[in-house]
């Protein structure tokens, strides 16, 4: 139970994310980059209802419940996260509530935003299981900026091998009903490294961005007590270049059918030699993408690399290995 703003909340703790418990102070860490947005995840004692056989929270793994990804994200108390994020929001340019998906989630969800909106004026993201409609209002009206519904699988076929507790046309019925409820403040984001082929990501690419929803790209991680977990990253040239599809789709530059595949794999971006060297050159491509003002440093991957999301605009001699592996030099 806490009690902040005079007002009493049922809610007593909340996971939070190790590089936003360093920056609130919450812990004492060593931080190589800061994360830019606040991530909190809701916090259950129990498994998740899901099933994703990439994650840590899944109702079959072994995992630890304090991972998600790669990322630590220790339960603390909210009397004490509360306050230290009122003194520390300036560090952040938005607030993430991911959930996991248990009885009564949106009741816990709508609290845990309330209690965040007395605190900070920052843009709040959700990013939880498909919601039926009046959930999705009930959330819009307290104050959620934008919701997120991973797909994670790039086609039905691996949809229904990794997340076989829900469904494909369930997660695209759900997504029309957050567009119908958020508009073009929707996000989804795609794993790759699940089995499909870069022709499969850019398609899939292309159909979110044509349904006006934001699509972020995540490396497959595979985590101990998973069952994925002997499962292989994926290559790094390979996410290099759905990484450039994908910032190319959503600039408008290109599209998925002006591209050319061989065997699955991209082979011709579709756009002009010219513009696809000065896309590469700025290293906007190969930053995280995703929610406005998110950077996730090192969800995917160790700080020693290799680095699939760079949680900044890329070095110099980053951009020259990036040029090396997508053969531009």
């Amino acid at each position: 139970m806490v009690e902040f703003g005079g007002e009493k909340s049922s809610l007593s703790k909340v996971r939070v994310a190790f590089g936003t418990g360093v920056l609130l102070g919450l812990w004492r860490g060593e931080v190589t980059e800061p994360p830019t947005t606040a991530h909190f995840l809701t916090y259950f004692a129990d498994r998740c209802r899901g099933n994703c056989k990439f994650c840590p929270q899944a109702s079959e793994s072994t995992s630890d419940l304090e991972m998600l990804s790669r990322v630590i994200w220790p339960k603390f108390d909210l009397e004490d996260v509360l306050p230290a994020l009122r003194e520390n929001s300036n560090k952040f340019q938005r607030v993430c509530i991911q959930a996991v998906n248990f009885p009564g989630v949106v009741d816990v969800i709508s609290e845990l935003v309330s209690l965040v909106k007395k605190v900070c004026q920052l843009p709040i993201s959700v990013s939880c299981q498909p919601l039926p409609p009046h959930d999705l209002e009930r959330l819009a009206s307290i104050g959620v900026e934008r919701f997120g519904l991973p797909f994670d699988a790039a086609t039905k076929d691996i949809f229904d091998r990794v997340k076989g507790s829900y469904s494909w046309e369930g997660h695209l019925k759900a997504l029309e009903n957050a567009r119908a409820v958020f508009g073009d403040r929707v996000s989804t984001h795609l794993i790759a490294g699940l089995g499909e082929s870069e022709e499969d990501l850019v398609r899939a690419v292309q159909f979110f961005h044509d349904s006006g929803v934001t699509v972020a790209l995540f490396a497959f991680t595979p985590i101990p007590g998973t069952p994925l977990s002997g499962q292989p990253r994926p290559d790094i040239a390979s996410y290099r270049r759905v990484q450039l599809a994908r910032f190319l789709i959503d600039r408008n530059l290109s599209r998925a059918e002006d591209m050319s595949f061989s065997n699955g794999r991209l082979v011709d971006f579709g756009v002009d030699l010219e513009i696809l060297k000065k896309v590469v050159e700025s290293g906007e491509p190969f930053v995280t993408s995703g929610c406005p003002g998110c950077n996730r440093p090192f969800y995917n991957e160790s700080p020693r690399g290799p680095i699939y999301n760079y949680p900044r605009k890329p070095r110099r001699s980053e951009i020259e290995e990036i040029k090396k592996l997508l053969n531009f030099v």
